[in-house]
């Protein structure tokens, strides 16, 4: 069972940025087909697809991220990333990771929902707080 970690969360600004990474060990470096991404949860809220990446390299955005955040991955590293920049109060929340063997394709789903639904893997999960 593989279970990702997250890292890279903190505090900052309105307007700051922050690069939050997720280790995946064996997954991505061993080859097939995999898909990866980021959801948060704000507090008292549902959680969110933020972004996702599948090893073809094709990557998601929600709309509320759309040119601030940019997803990418190290194969060799079995590592994760989220760069984030000019972030904003509404940013805030607890960042996951997850991760998937399959395409992350479902009938009438988004990629996102589609990862969300299938994941077979999650972390625990790094905070991230912007203040005004």
């Amino acid at each position: 069972q593989v279970t990702p970690v997250e890292s890279g969360g903190g505090s900052v600004q309105s307007g700051g940025s922050l690069k939050l990474s997720c280790v995946i060990r064996g997954y991505m470096s061993s080859g097939g087909t995999y898909c990866v991404g980021w959801f948060r949860q704000a507090p008292g809220k549902g959680r969110e697809g933020v972004a996702v990446i599948k090893n073809d390299g094709t990557a998601t955005y929600a709309d509320s991220v759309k040119g601030r955040f940019t997803i990418s991955r190290d194969n060799a590293e079995d590592t994760l990333f989220l760069q984030m920049t000019g972030l904003v109060p509404e940013d805030t929340g607890v960042y996951y990771c997850a991760a998937d063997r399959k395409r992350c394709v479902g009938s009438g789903l988004t990629t996102l929902q589609a990862l969300e639904i299938m994941a077979d893997a999650w972390g625990q999960g790094t905070q991230v707080t912007v203040s005004p």
